[in-house]
């Protein structure tokens, strides 16, 4: 039997190198787009100024900090260029080998936050992007574990809203636990909120951006699509049933509705969503 393409590596490396090339960094994260203008070239800026406002909410002194799901590496690298002693752990291999490229001072872990041990403790669990992919229970009890006496968790990631509802073809922009869950977990364990903000319409521009270039792209293969029905029908036919072979039909309608749709806009994802950074502690 013919092994499984992993098409969600090759997109997080399609991604990656998109990124790098458009930003000169490889942050996958959302921008904050506060008094900036929603083009392709402020996407670098968008994204320093959320990196801005996550730090804003780093307890003071130097902390040592466990990034949980780090990304690539680049907030890792930061949080290490500030005099903090930083942990990674991130299930992907690919995303670990560009983690100790981007930031070769942080120890980094290739497994499931799920699967993670530590002989000590750290001043600061954070989740940036990453908690939603995590069972909200084991995110909150294992963090809560991991601290030191005095620690914190901050988490900034989407939550869905009340209002989100399975509507489209395609998945909904956004994601994450309802927040309704979020609150109701936290007030079942020993953890307060020492501070949180709603930053929800500061960085759903991002989603437009996104489907901009999705947009562009599908409007390419269009085109392309075009000429060989009207010029090479042989052709075109031979490479639809090789896509047909590669990509089931439900893949197939999912793909072209998110290149040729426009369902995924800020709009939608302010409704769907509410994209929260929560800093907690551990109560006495």
């Amino acid at each position: 039997m013919a092994e499984k393409l992993d098409t969600r590596a090759v997109g997080l490396d399609a991604g990656l190198s998109f990124i790098r090339w458009l930003t000169g960094a490889e942050n996958l994260h959302y921008g904050l787009w506060t008094g900036l203008e929603v083009t392709a070239q402020n996407l670098g800026r968008a994204q320093a100024a959320y990196t801005d406002k996550l730090f804003s909410y780093l307890p003071e002194g130097r902390l040592r900090i466990l990034d949980i799901g780090g990304g690539a590496g680049e907030t890792a690298a930061k949080l290490i260029a500030l005099g903090h002693e930083v942990d990674i752990v991130v299930p992907s291999a690919l995303l670990a080998e560009r983690c100790r490229a981007n930031a070769p001072a942080a120890r980094v872990h290739e497994m499931p936050f799920e699967d993670f041990a530590a002989g000590s403790r750290f001043d600061l669990c954070l989740f940036s992007e990453s908690f939603q992919y995590i069972p909200l229970a084991v995110a909150l009890d294992k963090a809560a574990a991991l601290l030191a006496p005095g620690g914190e968790i901050l988490i900034a990631d989407c939550f869905r809203s009340d209002a989100y509802r399975k509507r489209q073809k395609i998945r909904a922009a956004g994601g994450g636990h309802r927040l309704s869950a979020m609150r109701a977990a936290l007030a079942e364990r020993p953890v307060g909120i020492v501070a949180e903000e709603d930053i929800t319409g500061a960085v759903a521009p991002s989603i437009d951006l996104e489907q901009a270039l999705f947009n562009v792209v599908g409007q390419a293969i269009g085109r392309v699509d075009a000429e060989l029905a009207a010029k090479r029908p042989r052709g075109r036919w031979l490479l639809r049933r090789a896509l047909g072979a590669v990509l089931g039909a439900r893949r197939r309608a999912r793909l072209a509705a998110r290149l040729m749709g426009r369902e995924r806009t800020a709009e939608a994802f302010c409704r769907d969503n509410r994209y929260m950074i929560f800093r907690l502690r551990a109560r006495p």
